[in-house]
């Protein structure tokens, strides 16, 4: 298949490149790295295949960018630190409103998720930088707003571990969307049902974070665990 050459500094160009990176992350989320190829990519998109060159560098480069753009203009990992000047239950349902945006971008986010499993079942190490890049600071972040709210001026497990847990509510969402749209489909099935779930979470974050304060209040008095 023959296509003009792709050129940046022309009005299609950045039209182009988006092209290609839709085209990957549907390809490569079916196939995965090693079986897709960058020729029926740019069958699918349209494009030359020189343009992945242009563009991207080579099939690794384009793979990168289907992994980690396509949400790219969302705050997928958001840092609930850029509210932590707000109290606690209006932070977290910021945060978890953010976190959860890209929810109500339909199929264009099951592709996401698709090629995230594949990634993690056929590792190419994209998946690595995105958990030292963005996962990790995230994560850092939470805790360091539960030390503050709790009073706590040292880490330890305890706060790793509720961090983590409060995250995962709003991760479920993503890896059980296909389970949620069969079992009860009223909960996914507008932005404003996903912006439902964001309130809810973080209604139920703070009982988790109330029962983690008694939690430890008790322990400071008689040692109980």
């Amino acid at each position: 298949m023959t296509h003009e050459k792709e050129d940046p500094g022309r009005s299609d160009g950045g039209r182009a490149r988006s092209r290609l990176v839709m085209a990957a992350l549907r390809v490569f989320a079916d196939k995965g790295f090693e079986a897709a190829t960058t020729r029926e990519i740019c069958e699918l998109a349209k494009a030359n295949i020189s343009a992945i060159r242009y563009y991207f560098g080579d099939k690794a480069g384009l793979y990168r960018a289907a992994f980690t753009e396509p949400l790219g203009d969302l705050p997928c990992y958001s840092k609930i630190e850029v509210f932590a000047d707000r109290p606690l239950p209006e932070a977290l349902t910021l945060f978890y409103r953010e976190f959860l945006e890209p929810l109500k971008r339909g199929e264009e986010l099951q592709l996401v998720v698709k090629l995230h499993f594949r990634e993690m079942i056929e590792p190419t190490g994209v998946f690595q930088e995105e958990i030292e890049a963005e996962i990790k600071p995230q994560h850092e972040s939470l805790v360091t707003v539960l030390m503050g709210h709790l009073g706590l001026a040292k880490r330890d497990p305890e706060l790793d571990r509720l961090a983590f847990a409060l995250v995962g509510m709003a991760l479920h969402l993503y890896v059980g969307q296909e389970v949620i749209a069969v079992v009860a489909p009223h909960l996914m099935a507008n932005p404003e049902a996903v912006d439902q779930w964001g309130r809810r979470l973080a209604g139920y974050a703070m009982d988790l974070i109330e029962g983690e304060a008694k939690r430890r209040g008790q322990e400071g008095r008689d040692g109980s665990r």
